[in-house]
């Protein structure tokens, strides 16, 4: 019987074309360096992830304050263009904002997202010791705008808040 025999394998050069070739075993990724790579990434991964974690609080926030900044433009824009008195309700146990006329032909929610939650009304009332309790404020058709804050943190306890200037008329975030 006869012998067969593999082909030989050319012998190295400094030609990359021949020293690229290998043998048919010596072929794919070994199982540690697939290893190191996912720990690799891993790392990256857990190294990484408290910023963007934080980037997105941080985001969140700012979204919600500017949700805020144009609901109580638009309350005050409605009890300024239809002369109707307009009542904005600020609930901090609900994480709501609510605003409404007299004939409830103007309503508008503000629901405030799970990760947020709103911290403080100002100006804050002495005779009123729970920060819980929901808040009323009007605003009257050509009346003088009244002094509102709302102040709205991350769990995290990044904070932001929200008020509206009584002598411009406009709210802001800060």
């Amino acid at each position: 019987m006869g012998q067969v025999s593999r082909p030989a394998l050319p012998a190295r050069s400094g030609d990359p074309a021949q020293t690229c070739r290998f043998a048919p075993h010596e072929r794919g990724v070994t199982l540690l360096e697939a290893l190191i790579v996912v720990g690799l990434i891993g790392l990256m991964a857990g190294l990484s992830y408290p910023a963007v974690s934080s980037g997105l609080d941080t985001l969140r926030l700012r979204s919600t304050s500017d949700s805020i900044v144009s609901f109580l433009n638009i309350a005050l824009d409605h009890a300024d263009r239809r002369q109707q008195a307009v009542e904005v309700i600020v609930s901090p146990r609900e994480n709501l904002l609510l605003s409404r006329t007299a004939d409830l032909g103007f309503t508008r929610r503000l629901e405030i997202s799970p990760q947020l939650r709103i911290v403080s009304v100002q100006p804050a009332l002495p005779a009123v010791p729970d920060t819980e309790e929901p808040r009323t404020f009007l605003l009257y058709p050509g009346g003088g705008v009244p002094r509102i804050g709302i102040e709205i943190a991350t769990l995290q306890g990044r904070r932001r808040l929200v008020s509206v200037d009584p002598v411009t008329g406009s709210p802001s975030a800060q």
